[in-house]
């Protein structure tokens, strides 16, 4: 009985440092990748799109069923996000990108940047830091395309929205 005892004492204490080595099974880890200088071109490629208004090359990155939360909370399809870019309704005349972070997870690869925008809208300019978040997946064909992205306005603490 005593020996059981001890056993079971020793195993609850070597337990929980044999689990914590172990890595989670739950969420696979980011991944170094051969296609992480495709995303970067394909994020330059969306920058330019944007930048000089180029539905031909935006179209392209784009998965069919992609999907944007702008950052005023908007949902909006590939079919607005090209119709916004064709109608020049959003003129972006500057993005700098800095802090580009590139994470693979299988066909998966998960994008997020910190971008200073200049431009305007027809309710006037939209000027200012914003931090986001584009998730690319490869197709059936092999090729990676667009299909989720988010962004947000970046505020001081104590900023009103």
């Amino acid at each position: 009985m005593m020996r059981a005892f001890l056993f079971l004492a020793m195993v609850g204490a070597i337990a929980p440092a044999v689990c914590a080595a172990q890595p989670h099974s739950g969420m696979p880890r980011a991944q170094k990748h051969e296609s992480r200088r495709e995303i970067d071109q394909m994020e330059d490629a969306w920058r330019d799109a944007v930048l000089k208004g180029n539905a031909a090359v935006m179209d392209s990155l784009m998965a069919p069923d992609y999907l944007a939360i702008t950052p005023n909370g908007t949902m909006q399809s590939r079919e607005d996000t090209l119709a916004n870019l064709r109608s020049g309704a959003i003129h972006l005349t500057a993005i700098e990108i800095s802090d580009r972070r590139v994470r693979f997870y299988g066909k998966t690869a998960l994008v997020t940047c910190r971008a200073e925008v200049t431009g305007t809208t027809p309710g006037g300019e939209i000027s200012g830091d914003y931090r986001y978040t584009r998730v690319y997946v490869r197709d059936a064909q092999g090729k990676w395309k667009i299909v989720s992205f988010e962004a947000n306005k970046i505020r001081e603490p104590g900023e009103r929205k």
